[in-house]
């Protein structure tokens, strides 16, 4: 995951600050020698580090963190407070226009970075805000470019506007308008083609489209991984054609994360979106305040809740809660909740959102196993119908049968019923144990 490193030192930094009683200037000055060389080895550009740092240090070196109650906090205070900042401040949406009016984005970015997904992605995203999109495949040179963005389009219930490969890419955009307009589709996402680097021919090419349609967005896609060049490629971008916003794929690989912390700061223009995977559905929306609340493990426990919120149905979640105050929680139950749990990102994701749990987890701290879930699953899956209704009935000759069917022995099904019948048990107790106060509605645990 992006940043772990990175958050891993700061929090290390922290840490020794919260254990002094009062803080020197000499204690600042050390700590944010550390948090430099922490940011430099993450890959952030060298003149945004040194700003940073400079306005950390002015705010911290003040009688108001030195005479502090709790000095320690306060610089970690500052230091999130300019993180966000330097990120942005403020979350920064796609321009749509209103109504009916005609919506073009522009993708544009260096073949690799993940565009023509992530346009897949954005029609996606606005198509369940209730408009009307047309993918629009410009992309003529690279092999199966324009299959990927139709088998992606279907995925995503879009259409593809295509002519093939013979035409010029300004020809498919004007004539991808007028069916648009034919068709009553409002936003009109084009894939344009990419480089293995920048060139002058990719360049006057996405002039040329911007010249000939009312191109409202440009959103230019660049790979995470690749850092500081990340940053360079979006400068030259910003410089030729001018672009309104980022997008940065592949922030949940292995990568330092510096693009994120530099970009906005050397471009001036704000990340709109962060793929966290391959699926159409791993976009997220940007917020600053959030990412560096889990850069410096304070948890990211509002984009949790969304998570939650998305995959949540609020009418099983009722009808959940009333299964577990009666114990009649089933396999069938248990199966949905892994569902949702997934469709999350996995136990182990959410537990990285939560306050103290987030990328610089302590050390030994051992990751939930989630394959575990798979032969739970696969247990489950050897059952008949009536045995994931009724547990109760499942005797030794049923789970001898069950074992067979899972590919597992026998030990490792009794294991898995004990868990699930403490599990019930617990749920049972849970409203009691809180004292009454857990909400009709509201009450919704994810099992495992």
């Amino acid at each position: 995951m992006a940043f772990e490193s990175l958050s891993e030192k700061l929090q290390n930094v922290f840490k020794n600050l919260r254990g002094k009683g009062r803080l020197t200037e000499a204690d600042v000055k050390t700590a944010l020698r550390e948090v430099k060389m922490a940011l430099l080895e993450a890959d952030v550009n060298f003149k945004v580090v040194k700003k940073f740092i400079s306005s950390v240090q002015e705010r911290a070196i003040g009688q108001d963190v030195m005479n502090g109650l709790n000095p320690g906090q306060m610089v970690i205070k500052i230091v999130n407070e300019e993180l966000v900042s330097l990120m942005g401040s403020e979350t920064t949406e796609l321009v749509i226009r209103p109504g009916n009016e005609t919506t073009i984005l522009m993708m544009v970015g260096l073949q690799g970075a993940g565009k023509t997904t992530t346009a897949a992605k954005i029609a996606g995203k606005l198509k369940a805000k209730g408009k009307k999109p047309l993918l629009v495949a410009c992309d003529i040179y690279r092999p199966a470019a324009i299959q990927q963005l139709q088998v992606n389009g279907e995925k995503q219930g879009v259409e593809v506007f295509t002519m093939g490969d013979k035409h010029k890419p300004v020809n498919i955009a004007k004539a991808a308008l007028e069916h648009a307009a034919k068709n009553g589709q409002n936003v009109v996402i084009i894939d344009t083609a990419g480089r293995l680097h920048i060139d002058e021919t990719m360049m006057d090419e996405l002039v040329e489209i911007k010249q000939n349609v009312d191109v409202a967005q440009t959103i230019l896609v660049v790979d995470a991984m690749t850092g500081q060049d990340a940053v360079n490629v979006a400068s030259t971008f910003n410089e030729k054609i001018g672009v309104d916003g980022v997008i940065l794929t592949k922030l949940d690989g292995d990568t330092r994360g510096g693009a994120a912390l530099s970009i906005r700061a050397v471009t001036g223009k704000p990340i709109l979106y962060i793929g966290m995977g391959e699926k159409l559905s791993d976009l997220e929306q940007f917020y600053p305040d959030r990412m560096a609340s889990r850069i410096l493990g304070m948890g990211d426990v509002m984009s949790l809740i969304e998570k939650v919120e998305a995959q949540v149905d609020a009418e099983k979640a009722k009808e959940l809660e009333q299964k577990l105050r009666k114990s009649q929680f089933d396999f069938n139950d248990y199966l949905d909740q892994m569902k949702q749990m997934r469709n999350m990102g996995g136990v182990n994701e959410i537990l990285k959102m939560l306050p103290g749990m987030g990328m610089g987890r302590m050390k030994g701290m051992p990751e939930v196993d989630e394959k575990q879930f798979d032969k739970y699953e696969a247990i489950i899956l050897s059952m008949t119908p009536k045995e994931r209704s009724n547990p109760d009935i499942i005797n030794p000759s049923r789970k001898n049968r069950i074992a067979k069917g899972a590919g597992l022995n026998v030990t490792e099904v009794n294991k898995f019923m004990k868990q699930f019948e403490q599990g019930r048990k617990l749920m049972k107790q849970l409203p009691g144990m809180m004292g009454g106060k857990a909400k009709r509605g509201k009450f919704k645990l994810p099992f495992g």
